[in-house]
C-alpha cells in the first residue's frame, strides 16, 4: 500500500518533477507485486506508484525488502513465464515493463554479472551499439562515459584494455559508464557505489546526476547509506519486506528529525548521521563445538620458535609483491612480457586475535592482496610465512607459504569470503551451504571428520539465527538478495571454524541492523582468539571492529 510523507496506508502520490528536460520515462504501479519461482512469501506485494518522467527517486528498505526485484522488473528482466507470480500492473510509459527492450538501463549490485565482452571500450559501446546509435557518436559516448566515471585514459585505462584484469570496483564504474552511453529515459541504479574507494562514490554520482540533467532521464537508485543521494534526489521511497510502500516523501520530510526519522533508523534504515553500534553476538556454536585450536610455541624438540613470524603471529609478509597474473612454474620469456605485481614490497603481520582492514583506492590491488595472503595466489615476489599458532600441531610438516598447502590445509585453518558471493555457493539450499563446510572437513593427517553430522546442524542453526536466515533456510541461495547472500557467504566460512578469516568487503548490501548484527559477530571472533582481515572501504566498520589500518596506495 502507498504511504505518504511519514504515514503508512494512503492515497497514491505521485510527486512532482522539477522542470527538466523532456526525455524521461513515466513509471505506473497499480497493486503490483512479484513472487520468485520457488518462493513462498512475495518479495514485493500490493506496491501503487507513480513516478514522473523525469523524476530522481531514491529507494531504501531493510535489506530483502524487494529493492532489487523492483529494479529488475522495471528494466524488463523478469520472466512471468518462469514460474514465478506476477500480481498487479507494472507499466512505463504505459506499456508492461517485460514487453520493453532499451528504454530502461541497469546497473547490478555484482560487478561481474555485468562483463559482457573482453575490451573495455567494446564493453562500454555494447549497449549503445545495441540501440542502432551511430558508430562515431558512440565511441564519442565511449570515451566521455568512461573519463567520466574516472576509468579513461587520463586513469592509465585504455580502450583496449582486457576486462578480466580490472579490479571489482573498476567493473561497476564500467558498467555505469555502459549505461551512461547508453541515454536512456529510465537509468536504474542498485547499489551503485558500494565497491568503490569514497572519492570514486562522489565521482560516479556527479557523473549520473550530469548525465541524467542533460537527457531530463527518470532516475530510481537503490541505496542502503543515504547521505550520498539524499541531496540529490527529489523522493525517498522506503519500502517494508514482502509488502509495498511505508515512507514516501522528499528526503527532507523524512529523513529531518522528528519520529518518521527514528522510526527508519529503527527499520534498519541507514539514516545519515546515525552510526548503528554493533549488535553482541551470544556465545556461538562455533565457540562451544570448536574453540580455537592454538598450537603451543614449539619446543627445543620440534625446532625452536619460527622467527620468520614475531611474536606468535599467525601470518607475516616481508617484501610480498602480488599480481592478478602472477609468474607460474613454466613460464618462459616467448610467452611474453611478465606480469606487473599491482603492488610490492609490503610488510604485513597479522596476529592472533586480531583485527585488520586493508583499505585504497579502486585497482590498487586490495582484493589480490587478500587472495595471496590466504594461500590462493601465489606471490609474485617476497615471502609469506605462516607461524605455528595457524600451522597447528602438524604444522611440521606444511610448507611456511600458504600458497603452497593443500586445499584440506587451507580449509581447516584460513576462511576466505570473496567479493562475489556466488562464488562460494555449492549447494541447493541455504542450509545446505551451511552445513557442507562442517560436514566436509577433516584432520589433514588422520582424514577422521572434524564435526559430527549433529554437530554441522547445530553451528547451521546457530549462524542462521544470529544472521537473521532462519526464515531462509530451505531457499536457494541463488535467489537470495544482495544482503542475504552476502550474509551466508560469511557464514558458510565461519561455519567451519577457521583460525583466520578472510573477507572482501563483508558489509556490502546490509542494512543498518544487519550490519550491526554482522559486526557484532565478528567483533565476537576477534574477542574468543581469532582473526579477521578485510578488505573494505566501510570507515565505520573498520572503527566498530576496532581494526588496525592498512591503507594501499
Amino acid at each position: 500500500m502507498q504511504g505518504s510523507a511519514g504515514s503508512r496506508p494512503g492515497a497514491v502520490r505521485e510527486g512532482r518533477a522539477p522542470a527538466r528536460p523532456a526525455g524521461g520515462a513515466t513509471i505506473t504501479a497499480s497493486g503490483w507485486g512479484w513472487r520468485h519461482a520457488g518462493r513462498e512469501r512475495a518479495a514485493v506485494a500490493g506496491l501503487d506508484l507513480v513516478v514522473p518522467a523525469g523524476q530522481r527517486v531514491l529507494l531504501a528498505g531493510p535489506s530483502g525488502a524487494g529493492k532489487s526485484t523492483l529494479l529488475y522488473a522495471l528494466a524488463g528482466v523478469l520472466d512471468p513465464a518462469d514460474e514465478s507470480e506476477e500480481t498487479g500492473r507494472l507499466l512505463l510509459d504505459g506499456v508492461p515493463t517485460h514487453a520493453l527492450r532499451g528504454r530502461a538501463g541497469l546497473v547490478q549490485q555484482d560487478p561481474e554479472t555485468q562483463v559482457i565482452l573482453s575490451r573495455v571500450g567494446d564493453d562500454v559501446a555494447f549497449g549503445a551499439e545495441n540501440l542502432c546509435v551511430p558508430r562515431e557518436e558512440t565511441w564519442a559516448r565511449v570515451r566521455r562515459a568512461l573519463d567520466a566515471v574516472g576509468l579513461g585514459e587520463a586513469e592509465g585505462i585504455s580502450l583496449s584494455r582486457d576486462t578480466a584484469r580490472l579490479s571489482g570496483g573498476q567493473k561497476q564504474r564500467m558498467a555505469l559508464a555502459g549505461i551512461l552511453a547508453m541515454r536512456p529515459p529510465l537509468v536504474l541504479l542498485d547499489e551503485p557505489t558500494a565497491n568503490l574507494d569514497p572519492a570514486g562514490v562522489l565521482e560516479v554520482r556527479d557523473a549520473v546526476l550530469a548525465v541524467v540533467e542533460a537527457t531530463g532521464a527518470t532516475l530510481v537508485v537503490v541505496e542502503h547509506r543515504l547521505g550520498t543521494w539524499a541531496e540529490h534526489v527529489d523522493r525517498l521511497l522506503v519500502l517494508e519486506p514482502g509488502g509495498g510502500i511505508s515512507h514516501d516523501g522528499t528526503p527532507a520530510e523524512l529523513l529531518g528529525p522528528g519520529a518518521v526519522r527514528e522510526e527508519l533508523a529503527a527499520a534498519g534504515v541507514w539514516v545519515p548521521g546515525v552510526v548503528p553500534q554493533p549488535v553482541p553476538a551470544p556465545p556461538s556454536a562455533i565457540e562451544r563445538s570448536n574453540p580455537p585450536r592454538r598450537s603451543p610455541v614449539p619446543g627445543p624438540d620440534r625446532g625452536g620458535i619460527d622467527l620468520q613470524v614475531p611474536g606468535g603471529g599467525l601470518l607475516a609478509a616481508r617484501g610480498l609483491a602480488v599480481s592478478r597474473e602472477p609468474v607460474r612454474p613454466g613460464w618462459r620469456r616467448r610467452l611474453g612480457p611478465p606480469p606487473v605485481p599491482v603492488q610490492r614490497d609490503l610488510d604485513l603481520t597479522v596476529g592472533p586475535g586480531e583485527a585488520v582492514v586493508v583499505t585504497g583506492p579502486n585497482g590498487a590491488g586490495k582484493s589480490t592482496l587478500l587472495l595471496t595472503l590466504a594461500g590462493l595466489l601465489p606471490a609474485h615476489g617476497g615471502t609469506l610465512r605462516a607461524g605455528p599458532a595457524l600451522k597447528g600441531a602438524d604444522g611440521d610438516r606444511l610448507p611456511d607459504d600458504p600458497g603452497r598447502w593443500r586445499a584440506a590445509d587451507l580449509v581447516s585453518r584460513i576462511g576466505t569470503v570473496f567479493q562475489e558471493p556466488e562464488h562460494q555457493f555449492v549447494a541447493t539450499t541455504v542450509r545446505e551451504e551451511l552445513v557442507f563446510g562442517p560436514r566436509h572437513a577433516r584432520d589433514p593427517r588422520t582424514r577422521q571428520r572434524l564435526f559430527t553430522d549433529e554437530e554441522a546442524a547445530a553451528r547451521a542453526d546457530e549462524l542462521l539465527a544470529v544472521l537473521g536466515l532462519s526464515a531462509l533456510a530451505d531457499v536457494n541461495p541463488f535467489t537470495l538478495s544482495g544482503g542475504e547472500k552476502r550474509r551466508l557467504s560469511v557464514a558458510t566460512v565461519l561455519a567451519a571454524g577457521p583460525r583466520l578469516v578472510f573477507l572482501d568487503e563483508p558489509t556490502f548490501g546490509q542494512d543498518a541492523v544487519t550490519w550491526a548484527v554482522l559486526t557484532g559477530l565478528l567483533r565476537r571472533l576477534v574477542a574468543e582468539g581469532r582473526s579477521v582481515v578485510a578488505v573494505t572501504h566501510d570507515a565505520d566498520f573498520a572503527a566498530a571492529l576496532g581494526a588496525r589500518v592498512v591503507e594501499l596506495s
